[in-house]
This record gives structure tokens, C-alpha cells and sequence, in this order.
């Protein structure tokens, strides 16, 4: 470099994302044996994560008050976690539905959380430009509602770690049956082990109440910002799965149950 020349400065795209002080360092997330993508060959049969969020824990009730925050200023950058001690950060293993306050957040960043679900109503937050869940190694899958982020176009997501993504190709949970009424049923307390949620209150594709007649799953993997998803589908009915769009290329083209449904090659066969 001559001494004419300015020095380059290159941007930390991490550099603010972990705990603020030494002192509060510690493990903040929990452990994942879904599957190791150390191995070239995933596992046969995959489950949902069955954790349902402690809403009495301190990192909860925290993130509770750190959303009402964003939504009060108007924020156009959310990064939660980095307010969160480590013990706290492992408390947090979802996001709460009033997320979908935060209408004027154009950045969210989730680096490094403990998430093993996020809430359909990510949906809301239309103003949502850039995504950054990365290395948030137990989030496998994403709700289909993320597609209603029209101005979505960047994201960071640790794919490895997803379902049926095109390293591994690991499995997809197997959905349970179509359910023709859904009155034996508390949508607002699914067993997340068999369901992948804990509640459901509308219909992932034409936005409608779910109504007594019936519940509907599937899976779907589509382009979403510069990642290609697995994306959950909880549809009001056979109809709204009817109207999904195409899978990305080079995966399963239709809506799925999971299970064992045959995938293209991984990059690794």
C-alpha cells in the first residue's frame, strides 16, 4: 500500500452480537443431537423439539419488556440477546407473539440464541428487510407466515442445522394426520412434540381464523431472503395447502408430511 492509498476498513458483521462484558460469559445455548452434521449420513427419523417456553423465567420476562421497548421507539434494529445474560439467553427458547408490534424493525438478529421455534406472528413484522438467526444450531425449521415479510431480502441462517437442507438432507418430522375437526382439540395448547407448536390461531395461508372443521399440516421448502427454508404450514384447509407455491429447486417440489418422503441427493452422496 502506498502511502497514498486510505486503508480499507472491514465491517464485524459479529462484532456486537455477544455478551457486553467478560464477566457474563457462559454457555448460552443448550445441546441438539436432532442430528450431527458432523456425519455425512443424517439419522432415519426426526423429531420436533418438545420444550415449551417457561414463561415465569427472568430471560423471558426480559425479553418481554425489551419488545415492548422496540415496539414503544420505533426501532428499525432488534438484537435482543445481546441485553440477556447467558443464563437467561438459555431461558429464552421461542420469541412472544407480541413480536408482531415491532412493525418498524427492519434488521432482527437472533445470533447464537436457544430458539427452537419462532411464532408465526414474524409475519406481522412488515417491515422486516434482514433476518439473522445465525448459529442458532437448534432452530430446524421456520413458520411458513415468514413468507408475508414481502421486503425480506437478506437473511443469515445456519442451514446445516435445517431440515432437508441440501448438505445433509436430513428428515423432515413426521406430520400428524389431517384433522377433518379440530374439537377435541386446545389450539391453544398443542403438545409441540407432535404439533412443532404450542398454539395456532390462524390459518398460515389465507390468514383466517382456524375454524372447527379442520387442521391441516405440511411442510414446504422455499427460497426466503438468500436462504432456501424448511417452512411449516398450518393450514385452515386442504384447499389453502392446495395453494402453496412450488418448492425451491433442487428440493421436494409439493407440500410434504415429512417423515419418510424421498429427497433429492445431498451434496454429499
Amino acid at each position: 500500500m502506498t502511502d497514498a492509498e486510505e486503508p480499507k476498513l472491514y465491517v464485524n458483521r459479529w462484532g456486537d452480537t455477544s455478551d457486553p462484558a467478560p464477566e457474563r460469559r457462559g454457555p448460552r445455548q443448550d445441546a441438539c443431537s436432532c442430528f450431527d452434521q458432523s456425519r455425512p449420513r443424517p439419522p432415519a427419523r426426526v423429531e420436533f423439539h418438545a420444550e415449551r417456553q417457561d414463561t415465569s423465567a427472568p430471560g423471558w420476562q426480559h425479553l418481554l419488556e425489551l419488545v415492548d421497548e422496540a415496539a414503544a421507539d420505533g426501532r428499525e434494529e432488534f438484537r435482543p440477546l445481546t441485553e440477556l445474560s447467558p443464563e437467561e439467553r438459555r431461558q429464552v427458547i421461542t420469541l412472544p407473539p407480541s413480536i408482531a408490534r415491532l412493525t418498524a424493525v427492519r434488521h432482527l438478529v437472533l445470533y447464537g440464541s436457544n430458539l427452537v421455534r419462532i411464532p408465526p406472528e414474524i409475519g406481522s413484522m412488515s417491515s422486516l428487510e434482514e433476518f439473522t438467526p445465525y448459529t442458532s444450531y437448534r432452530l430446524h425449521w421456520f413458520p411458513y407466515e415468514i413468507t408475508r415479510c414481502r421486503k425480506l431480502t437478506r437473511s443469515t441462517v445456519s442451514t446445516r442445522a435445517s431440515f432437508g437442507n441440501e448438505k445433509l438432507r436430513p428428515p423432515f418430522p413426521r406430520l400428524q394426520t389431517a384433522q377433518d375437526s379440530v374439537a377435541d382439540l386446545d389450539l391453544e395448547n398443542l403438545d409441540p412434540r407432535r404439533w412443532g407448536i404450542t398454539a395456532v390461531r390462524r390459518c398460515s395461508v389465507c390468514n383466517h381464523a382456524v375454524p372447527q372443521s379442520g387442521f391441516h399440516q405440511a411442510w414446504i421448502s422455499l427460497r426466503v431472503a438468500t436462504d432456501v427454508l424448511p417452512l411449516l404450514v398450518s393450514a385452515c384447509s386442504p384447499a389453502c395447502v392446495a395453494e402453496l407455491p412450488e418448492g425451491a429447486k433442487d428440493y421436494i417440489p409439493t407440500p410434504h408430511t415429512g417423515g419418510r418422503v424421498d429427497q433429492p441427493a445431498s451434496d454429499w452422496d
